[in-house]
Parts: structure tokens; C-alpha cells; sequence
């Protein structure tokens, strides 16, 4: 059944639940439940102490108790719920947010939108077909530094741009490498918490979160931090699709655990420009305190335009030289924007609406997906392929350099193949191993299910 949108008034209370009960979990509590006339009636985790310890918080900061859920299937039954926010990790995002859209509710959900491009395509169907509001949570699209360096570089004042380089620099730890899987909390119901990944013995250290380091449930630094810069680089460049190829190198490296995912990486994307995401989860070097940076930035979108740089989420402006010559500030209001949002009832309104949180995150995804394709190869091999591009073979130096600080030999990386992308079809051209990973896997019974508009 189609259900229209509802429109809230001024006065209307808009009664939201929470799904997933960990640290985002913790800043959709605060960014919804401090907003006038929105109140959070359930919070929902398949971990007992997390749900109780979240009921607990609202309880103390808002003065009423919200419901404690463990399967978020119980919540879609229920009348008294107008919106989802879903904060569960991105291998969960997929089914409450199609399934709330069936049932008539507007979403908010994390970054990145999907565990998988295919799966992303069909949360956007869903909105399209339930005529439901989903904002996704790229929240530099909300936040003043961004927006007011997005209306600086349209205007022209520094001349076109030349070239985007994106970084992540966050120093990990290992995740571990345990010979005995690890014993799963009896407060932890385990069935729910794998959905639609394969459920399998843990050799990791910790249950939650380091589960972003693994390819069954996670996506690794690329895409969880780099869809915040990627969405920026797309946003200034007026992309409104992926770019016609891309490539990626890196490599897990130093930490010996049982990590999948790069902790050094790499990947170019042909945009009408250059764009470079850079990841550095090590120490600049084996004997370094201090995190890598590139041109003093360790994470934020650099655009390099012809009369001098912008850092995106820095707010901050530069000439040629180096010179501060713009400072902008102010703060973030996504959530904000999410509930204005479903009070004017108008999808127009929302910040990083949930096509344009789909692409963005496939950018990431057709990054990762170069690299899992990739083989063992040297520094010879990779300049080779890299070919006459010279921002990348610049972006190959420091990367080399890198992980030559951690007595890393080139031969250690993986070299991505060149990848082209087919845009109208969503999927990468003559490769059906790439195209593998844009469909993905799910175990029953928590198939994504396939949404035709």
C-alpha cells in the first residue's frame, strides 16, 4: 500500500525510535531528543546492556523512560512511532530503513547508507515508492564550515579547481588475533546482532565496533570516514554520479591481527578533476607519536583551485602561498534538518537526501571493491599502471614513503585493477568479480529484499 507523507505542524509531536544503541546511538539520543516537540518513545539494540544503559540516559537527561526493544522487527508493528533513527552498524542499515519506509515512517540512518551498492539502491526505491522522507547521516552537508566553503568555491573567487585530495588520518590499534573464538555475551543476542551477515566464530579481541575492520560486516576507513570527505568533493564539483573509472593500492600493514580491511590505502577516482582519498590508520613512522598529515591536514577535503586551497570541514581558506586569507565558522544542525524536514513534509528539504547519501557512499564502495580485486605487486608495477597521472604518482610517493617509515617493502601492497564504471546499470563494466561485490551477500532469513518502483 502507498502511504503518503505525513506533514507535521509546529505543534505536532514527533515520536521517534532509535535503533542501535552504541556511540552514534548516543548522538541520535542527543540530536533528537533535545529538539522541541520530538520524543524518543523506544530505543532498540540486540545488546541487553546497551539498550538498558541508553533507556537509562534518556531517563536521566529528558526525564521519561523510553521503551526497551531487542528485535527492531517488534518496533515496525508498532502505531506510535513517526520516524526511525538508525545508528547500528552499515550491515544493518539496509532493513530497518526499507522496512520502515513499508510501514509509512521517515528514516534517519547513518553513514555510510549501505553494506553494499546494490543494497543502497534499494533503500532508495524504498523511499521513492513509500513516499518517505530518509536523510543520511553525511552531516557536513548540515554543518556551517562546510556549506559556507561550498558557497565560496561556487562563487569563483579563487578561480576553478584543480585537483581534490581527501584524507583520513586516524591512528587504529590492532583488533587482535585470538586462537579461541571469542566467547559472545549471554546480554548479547547473537542471532540478531549478525542479520544479514554470516554468522561465524569472532577471532577478534572485541565484539563491537572492531567489527568495522572485517569484510562481512564492515568497510574498513575509505568508506566509514571517507564518505564525509567524498561527499564534500562531489558536492563542490557538481558530480551527481560516480566518476568513469578508479583505482586503489594499500595494504594491511604492522598490525598482525585478524583484520581485512587496509589500514594504509590509497584511491584515485576520474572525476572532470583529480580526486584522492588517502587512509593512514598508522603513526606516521614505527617511531612516531603523531598521526600523517598532508599539507598539515589529517582529515578534510582539500580542494586546490587556482588562486589557492579550501579545507572543507576546517572552514578555512588559503592563497597560494599558504597565507590565511577566509575563516568560516559555526556549527552542525542535522538533525535539525532531518525533523524541519518531516514538518514541511518536503524531500527538497533535507540536506543529504538519501540518493544523494547513495552515491556518495558508492564512490567509497567502488574504491574498496579495486582494492579487494587487487594482487601483490611493486613500486615498479604501480607507477606503471598508475600511468601519466601525475597527482596520483605524487599520491603513490607519500605512500610509499609511508610505509617505508614502518619498515613496510612495496611488495607488500595490493595494486588494484583500474575499474570503469557503468553509471545507468549501477555496476562496473566487463567484471563480474566486481560486480560480485556490488550485489553482496545475505543470510536468510534477513535478505535484502529487491524494491521495484
Amino acid at each position: 500500500m502507498l502511504v503518503s507523507a505525513r506533514t507535521f505542524g509546529a505543534n505536532d509531536e514527533i515520536r521517534v525510535a532509535i535503533v542501535g544503541c552504541g556511540g552514534r546511538g548516543g548522538a541520535h539520543i542527543a540530536g533528537h531528543g533535545s529538539q522541541k516537540g520530538v520524543r524518543i518513545v523506544a530505543v532498540c539494540d540486540p545488546d541487553r546492556q546497551r539498550l538498558k544503559a541508553a533507556a537509562d540516559g534518556i531517563e536521566k537527561r529528558f526525564k521519561y523512560r523510553p521503551d526497551e526493544v531487542v528485535d527492531v522487527r517488534r518496533l515496525m508493528e508498532r502505531k506510535d512511532i513517526d520516524a526511525f533513527s538508525v545508528a547500528t552498524m552499515q550491515y544493518w542499515h539496509s532493513l530497518p530503513v526499507i522496512w520502515a519506509c513499508e510501514t509509512g515512517r521517515d528514516v534517519y540512518v547513518e553513514k555510510p547508507l549501505a553494506h553494499f551498492i546494490w543494497e543502497g539502491r534499494q533503500m532508495v526505491n524504498a523511499a521513492r515508492k513509500y513516499n518517505r522522507l530518509v536523510q543520511v547521516g553525511t552531516q557536513a552537508r548540515s554543518r556551517d564550515t562546510d556549506r559556507q566553503c561550498y558557497e565560496f568555491l561556487r562563487s569563483g573567487q579563487l578561480g576553478k579547481i584543480k585537483y581534490i585530495v581527501c584524507c583520513a588520518n586516524k591512528p587504529r590499534k590492532s583488533i587482535g588475533k585470538r586462537t579461541e573464538p571469542l566467547p559472545i555475551p549471554d546480554y548479547v543476542d547473537y542471532e540478531l546482532w549478525c542479520g544479514p551477515a554470516r554468522k561465524e566464530p569472532i577471532y577478534r579481541d572485541k565484539l563491537q565496533y572492531d567489527c568495522s575492520f572485517i569484510w562481512n560486516t564492515g568497510d574498513g576507513e575509505s568508506c566509514n570516514q571517507g564518505v564525509h570527505e567524498l561527499d564534500m568533493a562531489r558536492w563542490v564539483l557538481g558530480e551527481t554520479g560516480l566518476p568513469k573509472r578508479m583505482m586503489s593500492i594499500g595494504g594491511r600493514f604492522v598490525f598482525n591481527d585478524v583484520g581485512e580491511v587496509p589500514n594504509t590505502q590509497i584511491c584515485y577516482y576520474d572525476y572532470s578533476v583529480p580526486v584522492i582519498y588517502e587512509v593512514h590508520n598508522l603513526l606516521a613512522s614505527k617511531d612516531s607519536k603523531d598521526a600523517p598529515n598532508y599539507r598539515g591536514v589529517k582529515t578534510d577535503t582539500l580542494v586546490q583551485c587556482e588562486g589557492g586551497h579550501v579545507l572543507m570541514h576546517a572552514g578555512a581558506v588559503f592563497d597560494n602561498d599558504g597565507k590565511s586569507i577566509k575563516k568560516f565558522t559555526g556549527g552542525e544542525r542535522h538533525f535539525e534538518n532531518f525533523i524541519a524536514a518531516m514538518r514541511s513534509g518536503k524531500r527538497e528539504d533535507l540536506h543529504c537526501e538519501v540518493a544523494v547519501g547513495h552515491t556518495s557512499t558508492n564512490i567509497c564502495h567502488a574504491g574498496n571493491v579495486s582494492y579487494r580485486l587487487g594482487r601483490k605487486a611493486g613500486a615498479a608495477e604501480m607507477r606503471a599502471q598508475i600511468g601519466n597521472l601525475p597527482l596520483f604518482q605524487e599520491t603513490l610517493d607519500r605512500y610509499l614513503a609511508h610505509i617505508k617509515a614502518h619498515d613496510v617493502e612495496p611488495g607488500e601492497s595490493l595494486l588494484g585493477p583500474w575499474l570503469e564504471w557503468d553509471e545507468a546499470n549501477e555496476r562496473f563494466k566487463d567484471n563480474a568479480k566486481a560486480n560480485e561485490l556490488v550485489r553482496g551477500f545475505y543470510r536468510k532469513p534477513f535478505d535484502v529484499p529487491e524494491v521495484k518502483v
